[in-house]
Order: C-alpha cells, then structure tokens, then sequence
C-alpha cells in the first residue's frame, strides 16, 4: 500500500511533463500509476484533471493558484507604495528647486599700466569676483550684483568654478581664486608661471549649508584675471534638502 501512492505521484509527474522514458523500468511504474484503481491520495480538484485533462494541469495547480494570488496582493500593496512615496518626494521637490550659472563680463577687464594686458586686477585687497552674466538662477539664490550665492534652503549643495587667463608673449600668468563659504576658505586654484600663454583649471566641491550661508569666489590681491574673462564661470545647485521630520 505503501508503494502504491508513490507509483501514482510518478504517474502524474509524467502526464504533467512528458518525459521520455529511459528504462523498462521507468516504463513499468508509469504504466502502474495509471491502472491504479483505489482511492485518490489528493482532492479531486487537486489530481482528478490529471487523469482527465493530461496537460495544463498537476497536483499543484492549487497551491500555484494561491501563489499567484498571494504576489498579486503584495504587488498590489507594493505599488500603493511606491505611489505614495513618488507623489511625498514630487511634493517636496517641487517646491525646492535652486541652481545657478553665471560667467564674468569681459568688459570689466582694464589696460594694465605698462603692458597691453585688458586684466581683473590685480588690487590691493583681497576682492569678491563679479560673475555678473547669469545663465541660470532657478531658486533665486545667486546676487550677480554681489557674485555672491546665498543657500535659500539648509542641505548640500555641489558649487564649481573655473578660472581661465590668459596673456602675452613673456607674460606672466598670476592668479589665484578662492572659493569662500562664510568668510571662510573652501578650495581655490592658482597658477603663478611665465612658461604658459594660458591656463584654466576647474574645482567642483560639496559643501553643507544651512539657509542664509553664503558662497562667492574671491580673487586674491595681487592677483589678475587677464583676457577672455568670459572664459570664468562660477555654478551651483543643491544636491538634497535637510527636510524636517
């Protein structure tokens, strides 16, 4: 009695995905499972349609069936989520929108006494470089008066700049530009050699920022920015907000 279950699950394996058989053997408990005449070892809902109906259908359609419904509920609930989370974060993104691009005047660059040279600088002083060509200012943020940016929300923000000069034969390149945040040092690049023509060079940097800080380039004295200004170019945006739970 024992054997006889097993012979018919085989059976019903071999009606659910024909195989052919290898064996005599093999042969012999297919033949057994489908002559059994007792009672079914499962519900007829479950293995009646396997003797009646040899394909489409096996032992586990019932418990495939409830499978199926089961990811379907869960893919259900998932997708509400999903939703729900997509319409929270356009919500909170929608109102907090700010980059900038902005690029020096090349008109604000004066003779240099003694040369032929239409430079920014050199001062005495320490002095805040006027991008003052605004491509983009989404947000609001940047002051090209100033050439300052000032963080209308608290989060991170990613700001870069290059610094292009450029000067004659036996020229001096001489420049270093700084990028403040609050008064305070962030990155800057410099370049102080009479080998080269030109230079640009270009810093990107990550700062975190609480809303009213302030970020602008700054030209240190001494230094010059020499022809092609518009070659200089400052931009920003925030990267993510600080949201309040």
């Amino acid at each position: 009695m024992v054997v006889l279950p097993v012979l018919f699950l085989l059976g019903s394996l071999f009606l659910c995905d024909p195989v052919q058989a290898q064996s005599d053997t093999i042969l012999m408990l297919k033949q057994a499972a489908l002559n059994w005449k007792g009672a079914l070892t499962c519900e007829k809902s479950d293995c009646n349609c396997t003797f009646n109906q040899q394909r489409g259908c096996c032992c586990a359609a019932r418990d495939m069936l409830q499978l199926e419904e089961d990811i379907l509920e869960r893919m259900t609930f998932l997708w509400h989520d999903i939703s729900t989370l997509k319409g929270r974060v356009q919500s909170l993104t929608d109102k907090i929108k700010v980059a900038f691009k902005a690029t020096m005047d090349p008109n604000i660059a004066l003779m240099v006494p003694g040369s032929t040279e239409r430079c920014f600088g050199p001062f005495n002083i320490n002095i805040p470089v006027p991008f003052s060509s605004v491509l983009l200012n989404s947000g609001n943020g940047y002051n090209p008066s100033l050439g300052i940016f000032t963080a209308p929300f608290p989060g991170v923000y990613v700001f870069s700049f290059t610094t292009y000069s450029s000067v004659g034969e036996n020229g001096r390149l001489y420049h270093k530009v700084q990028l403040m945040k609050n008064g305070k040092r962030g990155a800057s690049v410099w370049e102080n050699n009479r080998e080269d023509t030109e230079d640009s060079a270009t810093q990107v940097v990550a700062l975190e920022m609480q809303r009213g800080d302030q970020v602008y380039l700054d030209l240190t004295s001494g230094r010059k920015l020499c022809t092609n200004l518009q070659y200089n170019v400052f931009t920003g945006y925030i990267l993510y907000p600080y949201i309040a739970a």
